[in-house]
């Protein structure tokens, strides 16, 4: 299932860290089509269709129409989307208050371990002791708000900002991986 839903998150380039819309990704009206048709022949429950349809309209730029859908979704899940929602806006105090009522989230641990292969392993990289202060396992969701308000300030192929999007990437990965699995 997995691999099916990951063709709906299919672009050219991965989000960036804001709320600015790039070209080539599809529409809400073609991915909800898209989407639908998916959820028919899946099969799946209502409520991890939604998390799915938010995930992959939040994915595209959609950033209004996720919103609707993760609005009233309070739940670990449905906070995590509402957070990374809010981040994008950007509405970094809101983000953080939505990653509050997250908690512990089970993608945390998958993520923790992809951004430590992502960023390699030296134990002295400073960006990796701030999303990972206490190891390899514990995944800081407040730090890389902290980390993201700080790298949309910096210019298109400034290398802080291209870790920031990549890492952002990999939480989409892991969350997608994480939703699929319920």
């Amino acid at each position: 299932m997995l691999n099916r839903v990951r063709a709906l998150f299919h672009t050219p380039a991965p989000p960036g860290l804001g709320s600015a819309v790039r070209p080539h990704v599809q529409s809400a009206a073609s991915l909800t089509t898209a989407f639908d048709d998916l959820v028919c022949e899946l099969g799946l429950p209502t409520r991890q269709a939604d998390l799915i349809r938010a995930a992959a309209l939040l994915w595209h730029d959609h950033l209004e129409a996720a919103h609707r859908v993760v609005q009233g979704m309070e739940d670990p899940d449905g906070n995590f989307i509402h957070a990374i929602m809010h981040r994008r806006e950007p509405d970094y105090a809101n983000a953080k208050y939505w990653f509050r009522r997250v908690g512990a989230h089970p993608a945390f641990g998958p993520l923790a371990v992809a951004a430590i292969q992502f960023l390699g392993q030296q134990t002295g990289d400073p960006l990796k002791r701030t999303l990972l202060p206490k190891g390899n396992w514990n995944w800081d969701p407040f730090a890389f708000v902290d980390e993201c308000q700080e790298c949309a300030r910096l210019p298109a192929g400034n290398l802080r900002l291209a870790t920031a999007v990549e890492l952002q990437r990999l939480e989409f990965e892991t969350l997608l991986a994480h939703l699929c699995a319920r």
